[in-house]
């Protein structure tokens, strides 16, 4: 359901919101596996999710920035 939020238009604060699910997610999945004690190669798909995640979300178009009005 997030990618399907980022990938629909509009919608910018549905999108910050699933772009911190995402982040959440993956970033706990990869603590998660050195808490327990695995390898570093058994966190990898999640390191690379969090990574993609976050290089996605820097990336992403102005038009889908939320901006913030200082007054």
């Amino acid at each position: 359901m997030g990618v399907i939020a980022i990938l629909i238009p509009k919608f910018p604060l549905l999108k910050e919101w699933a772009y911190a699910g995402f982040f959440f997610a993956m970033s706990g999945a990869a603590i998660s596996h050195f808490a327990v004690g695995q390898s570093f190669t058994e966190a990898v798909p999640a390191l690379i999710l969090l990574a993609v995640t976050i290089l996605s979300w820097h990336f992403r178009p102005s038009d889908r920035k939320i901006i913030s009005k200082n007054k």
